[in-house]
């Protein structure tokens, strides 16, 4: 049977159903014998119970046609309108409005009808919900009894023999001297009928114990609507008590109405997971309608009672009833909320606490010292989890920053996080990661204690809290980069501190052993020529020669060194010439291009040129390259520079940088700049820096 096919057959009963119904509401109204005055607040449950046992079976068989519930469900509320409408039939027909022989089809009817009806909702839908299978084979037994049961008392009342009560109508079916045998069959199959009910209901605790997350709450709802019954079976028997029968039938045929609701809900699962607050509310209100009832009935019926006045109504008493029930409401509200909540939750707190709890945490301070471990707590605390832990996306893994409890659990303190998905986390019940924008930001864990699964409820609690702490991380995270950026701005200032130091004892060293030395020596010759000018002048001309040399070698060593402080053709013709002009000394061949590239900032110039001498360098050294280029170029708002070779590279990851790679970072870092190293072995390096023109203010 197809989909469409099992729609159109559901909704045919249910319309079948409807027709039925309405013609024995029709039938009652027109003719006033056939329902009795008293009879409105039956026929108003009667007819309740009816629609929502047809309505829920078309919706479910029409939706889950495979599962049985939905048919049965509708069987049985066509098995009622059937009774229904042929016990109006019966009793038009003995009326004096009616005196007419009604078919005997219709007194057979109404005689057995009824109990299949009841037999039908009362067996299988419990025996086989929510999924429509029994729990195990082992039930089959049980399932046999109800079916086989439920065919014996029928037929038991509809092949009785003789004429059926109040009327002259036989039974057309019944069987001559078969009495005895029938009265044994309907005995038999009533005794199965039941205990197929005490089966059917022990099935649920079985299944309840062996049911996961979805299928406990399908089974909370079920178990929900028969505590409705119940409640509505025990103020049936005050009611009775009264002498009201009619209202009494009708609480009890209400009431009953709880069950197919439940079912519906639970199978179609329209918001499944909402019966822990629906079960919370009731034992809110129940437990206020209690107390508002006891202090008004303690009050104004028993100190009436006790002064002699409880047959005349004392507005005094009233008054005081209501001026108690005002002041204690509050109070006793806010106790019985907590009850219902360690009814409903156990010591846990509710997902309103935790998610509270956490709003209100999240304006206080956003540390990893402090905010993280609230969150791994809270979570804890909502789940009753045996662990819970947050963890960050740093880098390509994430890594643990905090859980709880706080000593260390069997959870690594990271896990690799290959393409921004959730890495697969070992010996946890539940991972969600934690998004914002889009990107993911990190993941909170949940371990239930052994033998303990997550409750739909917590599941649904841990996704909202995973939701509500993106932001959360992403404030953490920025919270840490800046911590972090101004841990290494004050790293690399004293390493400039320290650089600047060691420059200037190398200039000292320079200085003291190379130009000084020369000066020196051109002071000591020219006095030696001083000397000899009298006496020997050939002698004197040849060491003012070789002063005259020396002193240009002095000039160069000069120069050399204020090209290290500062080039002089970088100050006159700027990055372009003085990047070629060292190309060309180099070992190596050294391709230089200059493209958008214009007159900056000193400090941009020479930040800019020594770090290109520092990668020129480390290629000359380490590479083992065969030929060298250097790329400028001046784009909107900053200047960056490549320096490329074709040698044998490296991995980045696993090699340390040296003193050269530090301190151009440290260079650019103090202009706001970026340095990024992108090299393989066997594939050569590039070395790219980038300079914001304006430079950030430092903090």
């Amino acid at each position: 049977m197809t989909a469409r096919t099992a729609s159109r057959l559901a909704w045919t009963l249910w319309a079948l159903t409807l027709g039925l119904h309405l013609t024995t509401l029709i039938l009652g109204f027109t003719v006033p014998s056939v329902f009795e005055s008293g009879d409105v607040a039956i026929i108003t449950t009667f007819s309740i119970f009816v629609l929502t046992f047809a309505t829920v079976g078309a919706l479910v068989a029409s939706k889950r046609y495979r599962n049985p519930i939905g048919w049965l469900l509708s069987a049985s509320a066509l098995a009622y309108a059937m009774g229904g409408l042929s016990g109006a039939a019966v009793e038009y027909a003995t009326s004096a409005e009616g005196a007419t022989e009604l078919p005997a089809i219709a007194h057979w009817l109404n005689n057995w009808v009824w109990g299949v009806g009841a037999a039908l909702a009362a067996t299988f839908p419990l025996l086989l919900f929510p999924d429509g299978h029994l729990p195990s084979r082992r039930w089959k037994p049980i399932a046999w009894s109800a079916g086989i049961g439920t065919a014996m008392l029928a037929a038991s009342i509809a092949l009785l023999p003789g004429r059926f009560d109040g009327t002259r109508v036989s039974n057309p079916f019944g069987i001559a001297g078969s009495e005895d045998v029938l009265d044994a069959l309907g005995a038999i199959g009533l005794f199965a009928v039941l205990m197929s009910v005490l089966a059917s209901l022990l099935s649920l605790i079985v299944r309840f114990r062996r049911a996961g997350p979805d299928e406990r709450q399908q089974l909370k709802w079920l178990t929900y609507a028969g505590g409705v019954v119940l409640a509505c079976m025990a103020a049936s028997f005050v009611v009775e008590g009264s002498g009201n029968s009619e209202l009494s039938n009708g609480l009890v045929t209400g009431g009953l109405t709880a069950l197919p609701m439940a079912m519906g809900i639970a199978i179609l699962k329209y918001r499944l997971y909402d019966i822990d607050i629906v079960i919370n509310k009731t034992v809110v209100y129940g437990s206020l309608a209690a107390f508002i009832t006891a202090v008004y009935v303690a009050i104004v019926v028993g100190v009436g009672e006790l002064f002699g006045r409880g047959d005349e109504p004392n507005l005094a008493l009233s008054i005081a009833a209501t001026a108690v029930i005002a002041v204690a409401f509050q109070p006793v509200r806010e106790r019985v909320q907590r009850l219902a909540n360690r009814l409903v939750y156990g010591h846990r707190a509710s997902p309103y606490e935790v998610l509270s709890s956490l709003a209100g945490h999240m304006g206080e301070g956003y540390s990893t010292e402090d905010i993280l471990p609230r969150m791994a707590r809270i979570l804890a605390e909502g789940t009753g989890a045996r662990r819970t832990a947050v963890w960050m996306h740093i880098g390509e893994e994430l890594r643990l920053q905090a859980a709880w409890p706080t000593d260390q659990g069997d959870e690594p303190n990271a896990v690799p996080s290959a393409n921004g998905g959730l890495p697969t986390f070992p010996a946890v019940d539940r991972a969600v990661p934690i998004r914002h924008e889009g990107e993911l930001l990190g993941a909170l864990t949940v371990t239930k204690p052994r033998g303990e699964s997550l409750t739909p409820a917590e599941d649904a609690l841990i996704s909202n809290l995973g939701s509500h702490a993106g932001l959360v991380l992403r404030n953490v995270r920025l919270t840490e980069d800046l911590l972090r950026s101004a841990r290494e701005v004050r790293a690399s200032r004293k390493r400039i501190v320290s650089a600047q130091n060691e420059e200037r004892r190398r200039l000292e060293r320079d200085i003291h052993d190379g130009a000084q030395q020369q000066l020196v020596a051109l002071a000591v010759k020219m006095g030696l020529a001083r000397q000899l000018l009298s006496g020997d002048p050939g002698r004197a001309g040849e060491v003012l020669e070789e002063t005259a040399r020396n002193s240009v070698e002095a000039l160069e060593t000069l120069r050399d060194l204020a090209r290290g402080i500062y080039p002089p053709l970088l100050a006159d013709q700027g990055l372009g010439a003085a990047l070629a002009a060292q190309a060309r000394k180099a070992s190596l061949p050294v391709e230089v291009e200059a493209e958008g590239v214009e007159r900056y900032e000193q400090g941009i110039e020479a930040a800019v040129y020594f770090c290109c001498l520092e990668a020129l360098q480390n290629v000359t050294k380490y590479a083992g390259a065969t030929q060298a280029r250097i790329r400028l170029a001046g784009e909107r708002g900053r200047v960056s520079f490549t320096v490329g070779d074709d040698g044998r590279g490296f991995d980045p990851a696993t090699t340390p940088p040296g003193s050269g790679l530090t301190n151009m970072r440290d260079r650019l870092a103090a202009l706001g700049g970026t340095l990024e190293i992108v090299s393989l072995p066997g594939e050569g390096t590039t070395v790219t820096g980038r300079v914001p023109l304006a430079s950030p203010e430092p903090p």
